[in-house]
C-alpha cells in the first residue's frame, strides 16, 4: 500500500474542468467503503457522474488537493448561499491518503475562502454511516443543528459552525 504524503507535500487549488476525470475518481474511491449503506439515488448524488460534476464546478467553487506529483488526492466544494452562510459539499481525500492532515488543510482553504466572501457561519450535511467524518467535524468547531432531512430515503444530518472573522 502506498504511503500518504505528508500534508506540507500538498497544494491546494481551485479545481478546472480539466480536473474532472480524478475528481470523480477521488470521490468514488473515499465512498466506496459506505456504498451499501447508501441508497442507489444517494449514492449516486454523493460520488457524481460527468454531467453533475460540472454542475457542481459551475455552482460551487470547487477545490482539489494535489501532491507534489500533481495527482488530485482530496477535493471539497463549497458555496455563499445568502445571509451570512456559506455551505460546503463533496469532502474526499483518496483512501490511501486519509489520515496525513489533508482533510484538515481542505476545510480551512474551503472556511478562509467562506470569510473572504463574508460569510459569518457555515453549514454542512452528512449521512449517518460516516461516523469518521462526522467525528472529524466536531473536532473542528462544528456542531449538529438539530436538521435532519431527506436525502434520497436517507437521514440527512445538518452540521454548522459559525466563522469567526479574519484577524
Amino acid at each position: 500500500m502506498p504511503t500518504s504524503p505528508p500534508a506540507s507535500e500538498i497544494s491546494i487549488r481551485s479545481a478546472v474542468d480539466n480536473d474532472a476525470a480524478e475528481i470523480l475518481a477521488c470521490l468514488q474511491a473515499a465512498f466506496a467503503p459506505y456504498r451499501e449503506f447508501y441508497t442507489p439515488a444517494a449514492f449516486l448524488d454523493t460520488v457524481l457522474t460527468p454531467e453533475t460534476l460540472q454542475d457542481r464546478l459551475a455552482s460551487m467553487q470547487v477545490f482539489v488537493a494535489e501532491n507534489s506529483s500533481g495527482q488530485i488526492v482530496g477535493t471539497i466544494a463549497c458555496q455563499v448561499i445568502g445571509s451570512g452562510e456559506g455551505h460546503l459539499r463533496g469532502m474526499a481525500v483518496s483512501p490511501n491518503c486519509q489520515g496525513s492532515g489533508i482533510s484538515a488543510q481542505l476545510l480551512a482553504h474551503a472556511e478562509a475562502e467562506l470569510r473572504r466572501q463574508r460569510c459569518t457561519h457555515v453549514t454542512l450535511d452528512t449521512t449517518e454511516p460516516l461516523q469518521r467524518a462526522m467525528h472529524f467535524y466536531e473536532k473542528f468547531g462544528f456542531r449538529r443543528s438539530g436538521r435532519i432531512s431527506d436525502f434520497f430515503g436517507m437521514p440527512l444530518v445538518e452540521y454548522h459552525k459559525p466563522l469567526p472573522p479574519d484577524v
